[in-house]
């Protein structure tokens, strides 16, 4: 399947392995980098460790080699007599060369390959004979017995770490392609619901997603977005038809009326002009709510606020509804205690007056209507309450959206956006605006603002 417009796209497949490829390759890196420190501090300090150990070696054995050559001297009290072949046979032993001076710097003996010996670890020692210097032994280590023995263990030690490093490697190598294939499948999926919702597959959602807690919750906000998207669709689509539906009737009965005047098959009474005219404010009250949703859109970005009392401005919007309610037989009740806040009087008038009209077109006649305001600690608080058929639970969460008409209200006349416009006034002024309803027992809309 193609896009609707433009060159051809990257398949998401393909999108989404380079990005798991990209992540896995940025774990592995991170991970093969630490082994690599890791083992390089690890062989550093096994190395050095080893030298430390194999220079005390040395100097104990030079050492021992010194005491066994000074108690040969003391045997014989001279080096021309002394039996010095343990000492050679002890040097032999642990694979060095051995060479014996005397007090003057002279040779007493040496072993076959010292002075033959290519340049190796050296150390001297002196030769004390009852508290007093009788010699110097010189030893030089070769290749064998304790030196072959100190390079062996450093082997085996730089082997094992390398072994533990290439485990390391291996196993961050593993675990870098999961964790990277675990964070990019909800990732690729996401990427694919969006392509196919930007190709007009509205019905298309992410769903359950396994992963982070954090994709998942990326996966669950896209498909609320996409459900407001469908939503919001939907009551275009409902206000195109009702906007078509409201303006068949008017235009329909203007236009005959009209076609009857101009031939002539009916008289400009009074009474045909009258109802002309009634048709034409039917269109005017539709066209104003469309600009009022406008308006209160744009007034969310420039509220002019002062300090004014709620209750004051609830007081203004009841006394200009006061004839409409008494005209329908419906009792409106006051209930307001100051309330002082930072808005907008000219929008809260706006707001109030919707609440007091939606109240007003769902309550029987002999009803109440009950507008009420307080101060609750930090936030001022008004409630129109009325006693009303109610909202059915199925409908109450929707009656903020705009343009959306309940079940009820096919009955009356209007356009679905005074709550919409009422709620995103309210938000505007940093409030909340809410609805609890009971069917058969009335509605309760409340409205909070925080005070100044």
């Amino acid at each position: 399947m193609t896009d609707g417009g433009g060159g051809p796209q990257p398949a998401p497949a393909a999108r989404g392995s380079a990005l798991g490829l990209r992540l896995a390759l940025a774990f592995i890196s991170v991970a093969l980098a630490a082994v690599a420190l890791l083992a390089g501090l690890t062989a550093a300090f096994a190395a050095a460790d080893v030298s430390a150990l194999a220079t005390r070696q040395h100097a104990e054995l030079t050492s021992a080699i010194a005491v066994a050559a000074g108690a040969a001297w003391d045997r014989t009290d001279n080096w021309h007599t002394a039996d010095l072949s343990p000492v050679l046979d002890l040097a032999a032993q642990a694979g060095a060369d051995v060479q014996i001076r005397d007090q003057s710097g002279r040779v007493v003996t040496s072993s076959p390959g010292f002075t033959g010996q290519a340049a190796g670890p050296r150390t001297s020692a002196p030769i004390v004979v009852r508290g007093e210097p009788a010699g110097q032994a010189d030893v030089r280590f070769t290749g064998s017995g304790l030196a072959s023995a100190d390079h062996a263990l450093q082997t085996a030690l730089l082997r094992a770490i390398a072994g533990a490093a290439g485990l390391a490697a291996l196993l961050a190598m593993l675990t870098g392609l999961a964790v990277a294939r675990r964070i990019t499948r909800p990732v690729e999926k996401i990427i694919a619901v969006t392509r196919a919702m930007g190709r007009g597959q509205r019905t298309a959602r992410v769903g359950q997603v396994t992963g982070p807690g954090e994709l998942r919750e990326l996966a669950a906000a896209f498909d609320q977005m996409a459900d407001v998207l469908d939503r919001q669709e939907q009551l275009r689509r409902d206000l195109v038809a009702d906007v078509a539906h409201e303006l068949r009737t008017p235009v329909a009965v203007l236009q005959a009326g009209h076609e009857a005047l101009l031939d002539g098959v009916a008289e400009p009474t009074p009474g045909q002009l009258a109802s002309l005219r009634d048709e034409v404010l039917r269109l005017a009250r539709m066209v104003t709510d469309l600009q009022d949703l406008a308006a209160a859109d744009a007034a969310a970005l420039h509220l002019s606020r002062r300090p004014c009392d709620l209750a004051a401005v609830a007081a203004t919007a009841a006394d200009s509804l006061a004839g409409r309610f008494e005209a329908a037989g419906i009792t409106l009740e006051r209930r307001l205690a100051a309330a002082e806040i930072l808005g907008d009087p000219r929008w809260l008038h706006q707001v109030i007056t919707n609440l007091l009209t939606n109240a007003l077109k769902f309550t029987p006649a002999d009803g109440r209507v009950i507008i009420s305001a307080w101060s609750a600690g930090t936030e001022a608080v008004l409630t129109v309450t009325d006693t009303g058929a109610g909202i059915p639970a199925d409908e109450l969460p929707r009656i903020f959206d705009r343009f959306w008409r309940g079940r009820q209200a096919s009955h009356t006349s209007g356009s679905g956006i005074g709550l919409a416009m009422a709620a995103e006034l309210t938000r505007a002024h940093g409030g909340q605006l809410s609805a609890a309803s009971q069917p058969g027992q009335g509605t309760q809309m409340t409205l909070t603002l925080p005070r100044t």
